[in-house]
Parts: C-alpha cells; structure tokens; sequence
C-alpha cells in the first residue's frame, strides 16, 4: 500500500516507518530477527482459539469453544508459573470412500491458549469438562489469609 496516498507522507512517522521498512529489506541474514517456525505457530494457534474468561466470587471459569472434539484431543496443564495452558489439536477428517470436499472452512491443527493465573488462584483445585463442544476449566480461588494476630510477649520483671 503506497501510504502517500493517504496524505501522510510528510509526518516523522511516516519517514520512520519507510526508514525501518527499507532497512529491513537490506539486511542479507534475516534469520537473525526472524521469529521462530515454533513461535508463529503457536501465535497462529493462540489467535485461532477465542476464549471467555469469567470471575466469581469463588473460582475462575475459563470457556473455550471445541466443537467436535474428544476428551484425549484436549490438553489441559499449569505449568510452573501459575499459567493455564489449554490445547490440543483438531484432525482433518477423513475423506471416505465416494465423497470429496467441495469447501473446507473449519480450522484443522493445532490450538492453544495461556492464561496468566493471579495468585490467588488454587491451582490444585481445577476442574474440566467438555460438554456439547463447549470445554469449561473452572480454577477454583484460594481463600483470603487470614490476618495475623498480635503476639503478646510475657514480659518479666527483675
């Protein structure tokens, strides 16, 4: 797209942007600020799988659409820094004998989400189900600490 015709080629911005995009075009070794095949599939899967996130008073509840997908093809985990990670993958299905596709439109692959969980988060205590291609993750809350009462120290008299 030629931004000139948008008026705004004689902003700063403008020059900064055409700077860094004809600065780019002349580096010989890309590979070296070039994100990993791991890292733009794993954003392609995160962008690929939409998901509501709820509160209540009691618990966390993570809700993922999943249509047609099995228990063993959904993974769910909380790896060491209090992180939900939700994936899996949706198989092409087979073409059986006679028919063959006219259109594919549902996404086949691998998904995944991350959820940064607050500390107040029980990760001990975390429920999933997956009803009717909806899969519910419910996190359930830590109770608040309770306050520290004063410690009353005998003082002894000489």
């Amino acid at each position: 797209m030629d931004l000139r015709l948008l008026g705004i080629d004689n902003t700063p911005l403008f020059h900064t942007l055409h700077h860094m995009m004809e600065a780019a075009g002349e580096d010989s070794d890309k590979s070296v600020n070039a994100p990993s095949r791991n890292y733009v599939r794993d954003a392609k899967a995160m962008a690929a799988t939409p998901a509501d996130v709820k509160e209540y008073p009691n618990s966390y509840v993570f809700v993922v659409d999943m249509p047609g997908l099995k228990s063993g093809d959904i993974k769910v985990q909380v790896e060491e820094d209090n992180v939900l990670l939700i994936s899996g993958e949706r198989k092409r299905e087979e073409e059986k004998e006679g028919a063959k596709f006219i259109r594919m439109e549902r996404r086949v692959g691998k998904f995944m989400r991350k959820f940064s969980l607050p500390e107040n988060a029980n990760t001990d205590a975390i429920s999933a189900v997956c009803q009717d291609g909806v899969l519910t993750v419910t996190v359930q809350k830590l109770p608040p600490p309770e306050p520290k009462k004063p410690k009353t120290i005998e003082v002894k008299v000489a």
